[in-house]
């Protein structure tokens, strides 16, 4: 799992920025794929899939918010990160 000063410094707009949306959106995109690979190996926990469906609920508000903002930084942040 990469370290969340990683990811600020990659997808940053500027200097000081440590919570725009799309740092939002890829912070939790890492902690959504590290929660899959914990749930393909232990099935039964279900209170961190609950964390997860919850944390994939808000990713998608984010996302929504960040189209509706900026279309082009909202298509850029997706190729990047890999999300469909």
């Amino acid at each position: 799992m990469k370290a969340k000063s990683e990811i600020i410094a990659e997808y940053k707009i500027n200097e000081k920025d440590t919570g725009s949306t799309q740092v939002q959106i890829a912070i939790l995109t890492e902690r959504i794929r590290h929660l899959t690979e914990h749930l393909k190996v232990n099935k039964k926990d279900n209170h961190s899939r609950r964390g997860l469906l919850k944390m994939v609920g808000h990713r998608k508000n984010l996302l929504n918010y960040l189209k509706k903002k900026d279309l082009d930084a909202y298509k850029e942040l997706k190729t990047k990160l890999g999300i469909r």
